[in-house]
């Protein structure tokens, strides 16, 4: 008998072993906590795992804590793990009108929430994404006495993000719905449908990136209903578009947008008003999906101009949603970089000068 449980024992390992990583990861779902913080006069969702030393998540648009629950089960090992849902979406505030949604507004977030959920005086990690990265990258140049270190997945260089839309004709081709978001539409460009619904969230979750992961077999059903659910909070979508126009995110023009129809456009000086600087020193890696049709790989180039200590992991088959596509491989490396293990020192690019 103790030898045919040993027996059943061993071979219950090697099938789990074996099991394709998605499969494991819905097998053995990690229990994450819901809270709230009341913080910059807003009432913020966030979900959390694990205790430790803060690792804070923010993701971009049209998104919510969600998008990191693979990563933040592995940072959960040993840290705390949080994923924050930004003002605007899901369960946290959504405050209307734009001036709400601006640069600096969304950095104070950060601020407040770090202190009051990883403590006064410490440092954290942050890993962001998209809108979050934007967030991210200016919040590194307001506060770089609280950070440890910094994640960017997809997320544009402020600065960089401006050269590429005045200078780059592929990314003004690319950031063309930036004007839609914006309410700046040319002839046969149609507005944004807002609604908030049970019904439109469901067909957003059947089309994109989320019918693509359940397609792939790393999301399930009750992760699709996740999105719905979410998507399905009023105003959110609104609240999501209202960072585009309160930020001004979008080219001075384009091919289908001359200069004179565009009133405003994204300008790096006015999102990092207030910096304490504007070359990061704070250990960073950039994770990047190369097949981004959204923010170009041209992102990258000069990016150690402003970054002086900074390492690049690239996937060249990957797109916007990496995090997604390579869930544990991106947890992989977010655990390599912050332990300092067998992560490349040097980065892809030679040192500032």
């Amino acid at each position: 008998m103790r030898h045919t449980r040993y027996a059943a024992l061993i071979l219950s390992v090697l099938l789990t072993t074996n099991l394709p990583a998605h499969t494991q990861a819905q097998s053995a779902r990690p229990a994450f906590q819901d809270n709230y913080a009341d913080v910059n006069g807003m009432r913020l969702h966030y979900a959390s795992i694990g205790k430790g030393p803060l690792v804070l998540f923010l993701h971009g648009y049209p998104s919510f804590w969600y998008q990191w629950k693979d990563q933040m089960a592995e940072m959960g090992r040993d840290h705390l793990a949080v994923g924050l849902d930004m003002r605007g979406y899901n369960l946290s505030s959504r405050p209307e009108g734009l001036e709400p949604y601006t640069m600096k507004h969304l950095v104070e977030d950060v601020r407040q929430f770090a202190e009051k959920v990883g403590g006064k005086d410490k440092k954290f990690i942050l890993v962001a994404h998209d809108w979050g990265a934007n967030v991210a990258w200016v919040f590194a140049m307001v506060h770089p006495e609280m950070l440890e270190k910094l994640v960017i997945v997809n997320g544009a260089h402020p600065f960089i993000s401006e050269r590429e839309l005045r200078e780059n004709p592929a990314q003004r081709y690319a950031s063309n719905y930036f004007f839609v978001f914006n309410k700046f539409l040319a002839p046969g460009e149609q507005p944004v449908d807002e609604s908030t619904t049970k019904e439109t969230a469901t067909r957003r979750a059947h089309t994109g990136f989320v019918d693509a992961e359940v397609k792939a077999g790393r999301y399930t059903e009750d992760d699709r209903q996740m999105w719905i659910n979410a998507w399905s909070q009023p105003g959110s979508t609104t609240a999501g578009l209202n960072y585009y126009r309160a930020n001004h995110r979008n080219p001075p023009f384009n091919d289908r947008h001359p200069a004179s129809t565009i009133p405003s456009s994204w300008s790096a000086k006015e999102v990092t008003a207030g910096a304490k600087t504007t070359i990061i020193k704070t250990p960073t890696l950039v994770i990047w999906g190369m097949k981004d049709t959204a923010i170009l790989a041209s992102h990258l180039s000069g990016l150690d101009k402003w970054v002086t200590n900074l390492s690049v992991k690239l996937y060249p088959d990957d797109d916007h949603w990496v995090m997604l596509e390579k869930n544990t491989q991106v947890a992989q490396d977010i655990r390599k970089f912050i332990d300092d293990k067998d992560f490349p020192k040097e980065s892809v690019y030679r040192a500032a000068r």
